[in-house]
C-alpha cells in the first residue's frame, strides 16, 4: 500500500507541474487523487484537513505581516532606506548593487516575504544600475539574490510556518535568522564588489557628513519598524502574532500621518493585493498539509528517515545529503508548500541526529531561500525579469556566481551551528 499511495502521489504530482498546473491546486489534486484511488479514507476527510491546517493563531501573522511590508513599500518606506544605503556605500565600486543589497536587507526585516522585498527594491534600484552602465542581467540578479534574504531575517512567513509545524518558538526562530541573515548579506555585498571592481562599476561622487545625516533623518522611522517589532518580541511586551497587528498600525500611522504618502485609494489597494496574497499563501498551506497527512499517515517519512540512516551513521554525510535534497526540491517547489511536505519528513532525522530545531529550521529556510533564485521556478527571479522587462535566459548566467556563494553561506550555517543558535542561546 505505502509504495503505491508514493507512486501515485508523487507521480500525479509530477504530472501536474508538467501540465504548468498551480503548484497549490497540483498539491491538492494529487492529495485527492491518492485519497481517491489508494485509500478506503473517505473524501470528508480533505476540508476537514483543509480546514485544521490553517485554523492556527500563530498564522494569523502571516495576512499582517503581508499587509504591514505593502503598506511600508506603498508609504515611501523603501524609497527612504535605499537613500540611507546610497549615502554610505554609493560612492564604492559597485556602490548601487551594494545599496540594494543592503536595502534588501533593511526591507527583510519589515516585509517577512522573498517576492515583495525583490519587488520593492528591485523597482528603484535595477533602472538606477543599469542607468549607471550596470549590465541589466547582472543588475536583476543582484537584486534576485538579494532579495532571497527576505525569508531569513526576521520577520519570516516561513519562520513562522516551521515553529507551527514543529512546535519551536517563533521568537527563536526569529533570533538565530539574524546571523544567517547578515552572513547572506555580507557574502553577497563582498561577491557583487569583486565583479563591480573587474568591470569597473563605480557610480556617484562620495555623499558629505550632512548628505547622510539628512537621509538618516528622514529614514529613522523606517529603521524603529523592526526595532519595534523585533524588540517588542524579545521583551515579552507581545507575541509575534501581536507583533505583525503593531507592524500594521505603525505602518499605517507613519505612511499617513508622518510621510503623508498613503491616501484612501493607495491604502485600498494594498488592502486587496494583501489579501490576494494571503489568500494564495494560506491555501497553498491548506493543500501542502494535506499532502503531509497523507504522507504522515502512510509512515512514508519513517521509511525515508530509514534510509537515510542507513546510507550513514555519519552526520555530516546524512547533512550534506539533506541539503542536496532541499536545493533540488527548492527549485520547483514553493518554500512555504516544501515545509509542510518535508518538514515531516526530515524533522525526526535531525532529531535523531541531536540538532536543534532552530538549527535545522535554519538549515531547511536558507536552503529554500535559495531555490527562490534557482532556475527554473525561482520566484524573485521572476519578480526581477518583470521589473527589469527582460527574459529569464538574460538572467541566468549573471546569477549564477550568487547562487553558488549562497551555497557557501548554506554549507557555513549547516556545519557551523552556532551561526543560528548563538543568539537564542544568549537573549532566551
Amino acid at each position: 500500500m505505502t509504495n503505491e499511495v508514493t507512486l501515485v502521489l508523487f507521480g500525479s504530482l509530477l504530472l501536474f507541474f508538467f501540465l504548468k498546473v498551480p503548484i497549490g491546486f497540483a498539491i491538492g489534486l494529487s492529495s485527492v487523487l491518492t485519497l481517491t484511488l489508494c485509500t478506503r479514507i473517505p473524501l470528508q476527510v480533505v476540508p476537514q484537513r483543509l480546514f485544521t491546517a490553517t485554523d492556527s493563531f500563530p498564522f494569523m501573522a502571516v495576512p499582517f505581516f503581508i499587509l504591514s511590508g505593502s503598506l511600508m513599500e506603498q508609504g515611501g518606506i523603501s524609497r527612504r532606506l535605499i537613500a540611507l544605503a546610497s549615502s554610505f556605500l554609493g560612492a564604492c565600486h559597485g556602490g548601487l548593487g551594494m545599496v540594494s543589497i543592503v536595502a534588501c536587507m533593511f526591507f527583510a526585516a519589515i516585509s517577512g516575504s522573498s517576492a515583495a522585498t525583490t519587488a520593492a527594491i528591485g523597482s528603484i534600484m535595477i533602472p538606477a544600475m543599469v542607468s549607471h552602465g550596470y549590465d541589466v542581467g547582472f543588475a536583476s540578479a543582484i537584486n534576485a539574490a538579494s532579495g532571497t534574504i527576505g525569508i531569513i531575517i526576521p520577520p519570516s512567513i516561513p519562520f513562522v510556518t516551521y515553529a507551527v509545524l514543529t512546535g519551536s518558538s517563533v521568537a527563536s526562530m526569529f533570533l538565530g535568522g539574524m546571523v544567517p541573515g547578515l552572513l547572506m548579506g555580507l557574502s553577497l555585498i563582498a561577491l557583487t564588489y569583486g565583479i563591480s571592481y573587474k568591470r569597473s562599476y563605480k557610480d556617484e561622487q562620495k555623499a558629505t557628513w550632512h548628505a547622510r545625516w539628512v537621509a538618516f533623518k528622514n529614514s529613522i522611522l523606517a529603521l524603529f519598524m523592526p526595532i519595534i517589532v523585533i524588540g517588542g518580541i524579545y521583551s515579552g511586551f507581545f507575541t509575534p502574532t501581536e507583533a505583525a497587528v503593531v507592524a500594521v498600525v505603525y505602518a499605517l500611522a507613519v505612511g499617513v500621518l508622518v510621510y503623508r504618502e498613503l491616501t484612501f485609494k493607495t491604502i485600498m489597494k494594498v488592502f486587496t493585493e494583501s489579501a490576494v496574497s494571503t489568500a494564495g499563501i494560506l491555501f497553498l498551506i491548506a493543500a501542502a498539509s494535506l499532502f503531509g497527512w497523507i504522507l504522515t499517515n502512510n509512515r512514508i517519512p519513517d521509511a525515508i528517515a530509514q534510509w537515510l540512516m542507513s546510507t550513514s551513521k555519519n552526520p555530516i554525510i546524512i547533512l550534506m545529503l539533506i541539503n542536496l535534497l532541499l536545493l533540488s526540491v527548492g527549485t520547483f517547489l514553493d518554500t512555504v508548500a516544501a515545509l509542510i511536505i518535508l518538514v515531516p519528513i526530515l524533522f525526526p532525522i535531525s532529531a535523531q541526529l541531536g540538532i536543534a530545531p532552530v538549527h535545522f529550521g535554519l538549515i531547511i529556510c536558507v536552503n529554500l531561500a535559495i531555490g527562490q533564485v534557482t532556475p527554473p521556478f525561482g520566484i524573485c527571479l521572476f519578480v526581477a525579469c518583470g521589473v527589469a522587462d527582460i527574459k529569464l535566459e538574460r538572467i541566468v548566467k549573471s546569477v549564477l556566481p550568487f547562487i553558488l556563494m549562497l551555497i557557501l553561506d548554506v554549507i557555513l550555517v549547516t556545519y557551523l551551528p552556532c551561526l543560528s543558535t548563538w543568539l537564542p542561546s544568549a537573549l532566551m
